[in-house]
């Protein structure tokens, strides 16, 4: 046995407040010049640097501190008595298995439910918040210990397999271990022909060892997999016999699944995230972006523009990234040379085709658009949006109606520009 306090001493410093924010953000180095006397190709290789931001949210804290907190329990249960009695508990459980190729039971001494799920619409973000999170946590890689020789690894993160198989998802841990620790735990399963009860004796003990924290990415493969109970059954009883925490990373879909029975559903306690909305930080983030220009003629961010953003992006932040770099890049390659709201609404229209059905507009750039059938997910989309789209459209008539004073113009030709107006008469 050791003393876990000497692990936990090695791990850096818990952040939190602005810190956090300020350690976790990324901004690249905006360089002017090439805006200014760069080539075409050196622009476009350079506007490639949107891809590169990170402005860290109260998602990305929350996050964080999931992560921290679930790598400090686990790594507090190593070298306690309870581990020492898993570890040979363990070892007979395989050994027996070895002998019998049978069914084996494995007991959960050690035990715990440190197994949690953070959920999150697609493209939000979530995935770059647990990657800078676990950047920061993992800053000394792997944890050394001379007296008793020990060596843990903060983190591994694997992916479901997409038929979630047990055995497949079982074999992947043991070869990140390898990968990290240069050991032969994956070659001598193979060279052994472990069966599943076998690998999940394996896996345990060198979780138990090694491993501080597993994530599983892609977790809603489970969902329209028939062996997605078996391999959330492995995962909790991987859980119970190694007393590592588990974190599964995936999409809304997979709450159907952990909803079915209430073991699944107290596997799945953890955070939910849907998309953004409109609110300061989505201004900044829009503000941000177009400080990284590389057209050569400068556009002012406007809160028009930040509302269209928005609107064509559903709040979903890898969209209005990629608005901003495409929009750019076809300005640049057509010599247009000005990210305009004409060139937004030209990547919109010929670079997001595919997601059309589902971010359905309520602020159109033109006249004379006719409006698309609405599919079901599209309502979906709507109804998330809809607060939103409510204030949106408050503060635009507010807008208008002072521009069309002003001008003396006709409020309802305003309004047509924006949005759909039905005339009755």
């Amino acid at each position: 046995m050791f003393d876990a306090m000497r692990l936990i001493e090695k791990l850096p410093e818990m952040l939190s407040g602005e810190e956090l924010i300020q350690k976790m953000s990324i901004l690249p180095v905006y360089e002017e010049e090439v805006c200014r006397n760069g080539s075409d190709a050196e622009r476009l290789m350079k506007l490639s640097d949107l891809y590169n931001i990170y402005l860290p949210s109260q998602m990305s804290t929350e996050i964080y501190s999931k992560l921290y907190l679930a790598i400090l329990r686990s790594l507090q249960k190593k070298g306690t008595k309870l581990a020492v009695q898993q570890m040979n508990s363990n070892k007979r459980n395989m050994n027996e298995a070895t002998n019998s190729r049978g069914n084996q039971e494995y007991s959960g001494i050690i035990g715990g439910s440190d197994s949690f799920t953070i959920i999150g619409t697609s493209g939000i973000g979530k995935s770059s918040a647990i990657s800078r999170a676990l950047n920061l946590i993992m800053a000394n890689q792997i944890i050394y210990l001379e007296e008793p020789y020990v060596k843990i690894i903060p983190c591994i993160t694997v992916q479901c397999p997409y038929d979630s198989s047990v055995k497949g998802m079982l074999l992947e841990i043991l070869r990140k271990v390898d990968g990290e620790l240069e050991t032969t735990y994956y070659k001598n399963a193979l060279r052994a022909r472990a069966t599943i009860d076998m690998l999940i004796g394996s896996v345990s003990q060198v979780c138990l060892n090694h491993v501080g924290l597993l994530i599983i990415d892609e977790i809603q493969n489970v969902v329209n997999s028939k062996n997605g109970k078996s391999l959330i059954g492995s995962l909790t009883q991987l859980i119970n016999n190694s007393g590592i925490s588990i974190g599964m990373i995936g999409t809304p879909e997979s709450e159907i699944f952990f909803g079915q029975a209430m073991q699944l559903a107290r596997r799945s306690l953890g955070l939910k995230y849907t998309a953004l909305p409109y609110d300061a930080y989505f201004y900044k983030v829009c503000d941000t972006l177009f400080r990284y220009q590389y057209v050569k003629h400068h556009t002012e961010l406007t809160d028009g523009i930040v509302r269209w953003l928005y609107e064509h992006s559903a709040g979903i932040i890898s969209i209005a990234v990629s608005l901003v770099h495409d929009a750019q890049e076809i300005a640049i390659l057509n010599q247009k040379e000005s990210l305009d709201m004409s060139v937004l609404q030209e990547a919109y229209e010929q670079r997001m085709g595919m997601l059309h059905d589902y971010i359905q507009p309520t602020v159109q750039c033109g006249k004379g658009r006719k409006p698309k059938k609405k599919s079901c997910a599209s309502k979906r989309k709507e109804k998330v949006i809809s607060e939103t789209t409510e204030d949106i459209q408050e503060n635009l008539i507010q807008t208008l109606v002072k521009q069309a004073k002003k001008e003396k113009t006709d409020i309802v030709e305003l309004l047509k520009e924006y949005v759909q107006v039905e005339v009755i008469v």
